[in-house]
Order: structure tokens, then sequence, then C-alpha cells
């Protein structure tokens, strides 16, 4: 650890509707500007450009939104959790909505590796039987392989998903279609995406929202 990492906090925040369509590195600087418009005593890193040493936990994919997004911030003077909070309030841009803020070690692993497990819940705009959608997805986790096929760097790459689907299950009904949860895998065992699984349902053709509400480790 860096002699001048010797406080961390750790921020878990929504990205709400209004934002979601940015990129991660778009997120990371909005982050950067705002801690650095609250005046925060961040600390930095080594070399000819130093950048302010900060780590989320998972990168969260274009169109997604979140409830559980978190990030460590490393500092170089103790900021309390409160005070974080008060300065972050009047900078953040909109779309950004700090949940709670705490005090970890700051020896403590990387965020990233410690995720093993994300959740969602999957809006879907379709117009078939509860009763259908609910077969499919008791199939799925009946199945003991799901092959499948995923582009990576311009090659195909094969891979099995259903390891990666640790549970499923329609959570609800509304007028325009079916709410579903997912807890997928996520790590260096492999990682799955919500339209992964919507893909092995058969739903790969019908609208769909996203929103991750937890990662687990």
């Amino acid at each position: 650890m860096n002699q001048t990492e010797r406080y961390r906090l750790r921020i878990t925040f929504a990205r709400e509707e209004t934002i979601k369509y940015i990129s991660h590195l778009d997120l990371a600087r909005a982050w950067e500007r705002a801690l650095r418009r609250a005046g925060v005593p961040l600390a930095y890193s080594q070399g000819f450009n130093p950048r302010p040493k900060m780590a989320f936990a998972a990168a969260l994919p274009v169109g997604y939104t979140s409830s559980a997004e978190v990030v460590d911030v490393f500092l170089e003077k103790s900021l309390s959790p409160l005070d974080l909070a008060h300065r972050l309030a009047s900078v953040l841009p909109s779309g950004l909505r700090v949940i709670s803020i705490e005090e970890v070690e700051p020896g403590l692993p990387a965020l990233q590796s410690q995720v093993r497990a994300v959740e969602y819940r999957v809006s879907v705009m379709w117009e078939g039987e509860r009763a259908d959608l609910e077969a499919r997805v008791a199939a799925l986790l009946a199945a003991t392989t799901l092959p499948r096929e995923r582009v990576h760097k311009g090659r195909r790459r094969a891979y099995d998903l259903r390891p990666l689907v640790e549970a499923l299950r329609v959570e609800a009904e509304g007028a325009d279609g079916y709410r579903l949860w997912m807890r997928l895998g996520y790590g260096s065992e492999g990682t799955a995406r919500p339209e992964e699984v919507l893909d092995a349902l058969g739903l790969a053709d019908v609208p769909f929202s996203v929103e991750r509400t937890a990662l687990r480790v």
C-alpha cells in the first residue's frame, strides 16, 4: 500500500435512468470531478500522470441502471463518512445518488477481486402467458449445460452459461410484461449478463431493461 493511502471510504451509490447510457470511463470521470470539487483529500497514483486512487467493484454495462454500485476512495487525510456525504450532496451530477458511505481498512483486498455474483431485476415487454415463461425458467434451471458462444475481440468463444446462472425466477407481472430476478456468477470463473439469460429463454428479441440490485462477495 502506498504511504499516502492512509484512509479508505466505501461509497455505495445509485446510477439512475438519466445517465444509464454513459460509459464506465465517463462514470469514473464524473466521480473524479465531483470528489475534486468537494475538496476531498484524495490519494494519488505515482508517475508522470498521477490519478486519484479509486476502485470500482464492477463495471456496469451501458444501458443498465443500478441501486448497488460501489466505489472505494483512498484518502491522504481522515474524513468521516458523514462529512463526505455532506460535501458530495452539492456537487454530484444528476443521476448519481449516494446511498451509504462507510470507512473500511485500507489494506483490504481490491473490491473487484471480492465480487462473486451479481443480482439483477430485468423487465421484459413480453405478451406471452406467465405459465409459459415460468416453464422456460424451469427448463433453463433443470438443464445440465447451456452451451453458448460469445464474441470477444473479434473471435467467437464457446462457454457454458448454466453454471453462471445461480438463481432465476419470475418476480412480478405487470401491464407491459414481466419482471425477472436473477443472480449471475461474476469473476475469474466466468461472468454472465442478463441478455445472455434472456437469449437462453428465447427472449432475445424482446425489449427489456436492467437494474443491478446487489453485488455479492
